[in-house]
C-alpha cells in the first residue's frame, strides 16, 4: 500500500495535479486511499526522501517548489478519492491469526482447525488455506503426518539457531547489495526511522517497516537468490515486531529505540559507501538483537499460558 500511495503522489507531484505549496497530511492520506496511517507516513517519507516535500508541522508535509498566489497553503490536493485496491482477504486476517500463533507457541504447539479458523472469521475455508500457506511460507505453520495444520513450539535453541543462520548470511548479502542499491532508497529507509524515532510512541508497523527496509528490501539487490532463498525460515523471527503492544510478544520501547538506532548507524555507513563498515555493524546488530527476541521467553514464563481461540488446540 506505501508504495502505491507513494507512486501516486510522485505522479500527481510530477504532472502538476498537486501543485507546489500544497501541505499533504498523514490522515487526509489515509482517508483519501482508505489505509491506516502508516503506510501514509511511509509514502510522505519517501517522498522526503526525494525532496519532493519537506516536512512541515505535526505529521504533516508540503509539496517542494513555489506556490502560485493564492494556492497551496490550506487547498487539499486533487487526489483520487477512490480508495486503493483492497487487500486480499486472507490479508486483512494475517496479523491478528498471527498474534494468536506466536502468543501459543511460546507455551506449546497447537493443531490449527483451518474450519473453525474460517468460521471463527466469517470466511470460506479458501481464505483460510490460502492463510495457512503464507504462514507456512515463513515457518509458522507446517502440516503433520496426518496433513493437519500444525504450529510447533519454538525454543530458545531454534531462535539462536536462526540468528545464527543470519549473522552468516546478511552481512555477506548487505556488502554485495552496495553497488546495486540506490541512494534514493537507502535515504526513504533512513527517513523512515528517523521519523519513526521522532514519534512520542513507536508502533508495530512502523518498527516492521524498518526492519523490512534494512532486512529484506536492502538485501535483496544484492542479486544473491541462493542467499536470499537460504535467509527465508529465518523470516519466521519478524512476526513478534509487528506486535510490540502485545502482553507477551512486545519488549521494552527502550531497546526498540536501541536498535532502530543501530539501523541509522548501519545506513549511515551505506550511504557513506563503506560497506565493510556497515557489514560489521549488521553482525552486532544481529548479536544483539538475539537476546532481545529471548526476552519473550522470559515474560511468558512470568504471565503464564493464555487462553487458545476456538480454532485452536494445544498439542505437543
Amino acid at each position: 500500500m506505501q508504495d502505491r500511495i507513494y507512486a501516486h503522489l510522485k505522479a500527481g507531484i510530477a504532472e502538476g495535479r498537486i501543485r507546489p505549496g500544497t501541505r499533504l497530511l498523514e490522515s487526509q492520506l489515509a482517508r483519501t486511499f482508505g489505509v491506516s496511517r502508516s503506510p501514509a507516513r511511509g509514502a510522505l517519507n519517501a517522498l522526503a526522501a526525494e525532496r519532493l516535500v519537506s516536512e512541515d508541522g505535526a505529521r504533516g508535509y508540503r509539496v517542494g517548489g513555489i506556490a502560485a498566489a493564492g494556492e497551496g497553503e490550506d487547498a487539499a490536493p486533487p487526489l483520487d478519492p477512490a480508495p486503493m485496491p483492497h487487500q486480499r482477504r486472507w490479508e486483512t486476517l494475517y496479523g491478528a491469526v498471527e498474534q494468536e500463533l506466536y502468543g501459543q507457541i511460546l507455551f506449546h504447539s497447537v493443531r490449527v482447525n483451518d474450519l473453525r479458523l474460517a468460521q471463527h472469521y466469517g470466511v470460506s475455508r479458501t481464505v483460510t488455506r490460502d492463510l495457512l500457506a503464507r504462514m507456512d511460507g515463513v515457518g509458522l505453520v507446517t502440516k503433520d503426518a496426518a496433513g493437519r495444520w500444525v504450529a510447533r513450539r519454538v525454543t530458545p535453541q531454534r531462535i539462536r539457531n536462526l540468528y545464527a543462520l543470519r549473522r552468516l548470511l546478511e552481512p555477506v548479502l548487505l556488502a554485495e547489495a552496495v553497488p546495486r542499491v540506490p541512494t534514493a532508497l537507502l535515504r526513504q529507509a533512513k527517513a523512515h526511522v528517523e521519523a519513526t524515532l521522532a514519534r512520542p510512541a513507536i508502533d508495530g508497523e512502523d518498527f516492521d517497516r524498518a526492519e523490512t527496509d534494512l532486512h529484506r528490501d536492502l538485501l535483496g539487490h544484492s542479486g544473491n537468490d541462493e542467499l536470499i532463498h537460504a535467509l527465508k525460515p529465518t523470516h519466521f523471527l519478524f512476526g513478534p515486531t509487528r506486535h510490540l503492544i502485545d502482553p507477551i510478544l512486545g519488549i521494552p520501547m527502550h531497546k526498540i529505540e536501541h536498535a532502530l538506532h543501530e539501523h541509522l548507524a548501519i545506513l549511515d555507513h551505506l550511504l557513506d559507501g563503506d560497506a565493510r563498515g556497515a557489514a560489521l555493524l549488521l553482525e552486532r546488530h544481529l548479536t544483539e538483537a538475539v537476546d532481545r527476541w529471548l526476552g519473550r521467553f522470559e515474560v511468558a514464563a512470568t504471565l503464564g499460558s493464555v487462553a487458545c481461540p476456538d480454532y485452536l488446540t494445544p498439542s505437543e
